[in-house]
């Protein structure tokens, strides 16, 4: 039978609803935006009205790059560990999930479980392992043993999602290829990559968001002030000097930090929803 068409009530609470969340969700960033471009003396003020009375400032932004060794400095750090991790996830991710998706080996099972059972470990609970390893190995106080760190958190949720994604994909498309010449490495690059790119842009996703936020291996590892990331700053920030906080520097640097992830995920959402569903339904 023929569904009788919804009423305008109906339709407009629906909407009212949506509205509603969506405000609950995007008030705090606009505020925190706003905010971030009021004079100094103005932005410890009540947060009504959000917007700047006395007219938008970049004063907050000036404050944060005088302090230390700069927010940009701070910044380039966060950008290359972030951009080494996504990188070294993607490559080391996309090469383990086709192995165990693809090829049988010994105890396959048993080892994809340890992998997944890493998952469980608190990062607190071997940090100091981790410190002692980066430091016999001269990794300590760089960015790239922080890279490496975080590598090893993200993997085993990357070799999750990425051999789902592999398990979704038809074994006749490869079987064809194989027919028509194509080596190993052609399969994988030039006809499986494109298949698994939303896990591939998922596994990115999430190993940016994680080392661009990640706080606690930061901070430990890193004890040079040239060597800090963006939230081992924003704690100095926050400190404030003789117990006096610039809430306009510190929203400032909430928006420098906040404003990739929100891009980047607003550019990729539509892979990233398919890549997290990869693999449900075979």
């Amino acid at each position: 039978m023929p569904r009788a068409p919804r009423s305008w009530l109906a339709f407009a609470s629906e909407h009212l609803t949506a509205l509603t969340i969506a405000f609950l969700f995007v008030a705090p960033i606009g505020w925190t935006v706003f905010s971030s471009f009021k004079p100094a003396k103005e932005a410890g003020l009540p947060p009504l009205p959000p917007w700047p009375t006395l007219g938008p400032s970049i004063e907050n932004y000036a404050t944060l790059a005088t302090f230390g060794d700069g927010l940009w400095r701070s910044a380039s750090n966060s950008t290359l560990v972030a951009v080494m991790t996504v990188a070294l996830t993607m490559i080391v991710s996309l090469l383990a999930g086709y192995g165990f998706s693809r090829f049988s080996f010994p105890f396959k099972g048993l080892c994809f479980l340890l992998i997944l059972a890493t998952i469980m470990i608190p990062f607190q609970s071997i940090l100091t392992p981790i410190f002692l390893i980066l430091t016999r190995l001269g990794l300590q106080n760089t960015l790239v043993g922080l890279a490496l760190v975080y590598v090893t958190l993200q993997l085993p949720f990357a070799i999750f999602m990425m051999r789902n994604s592999f398990d979704a994909v038809p074994k006749e498309i490869e079987d064809a290829a194989r027919i028509d010449g194509a080596n190993d490495r052609q399969l994988l690059i030039v006809i499986m990559l494109p298949l698994v790119w939303p896990g591939m842009v998922t596994v990115a996703l999430f190993a940016f968001l994680n080392s661009w936020n990640e706080f606690l291996g930061a901070l430990v590892l890193t004890t040079d002030q040239s060597k800090f990331t963006l939230p081992v700053m924003m704690t100095s920030v926050q400190s404030g000097r003789f117990g006096a906080i610039d809430w306009g520097a510190v929203q400032a640097g909430v928006t420098v930090m906040m404003a990739p992830c929100l891009i980047l995920f607003l550019l990729l959402q539509r892979f990233y929803i398919r890549g997290l569903t990869a693999g449900a339904v075979k």
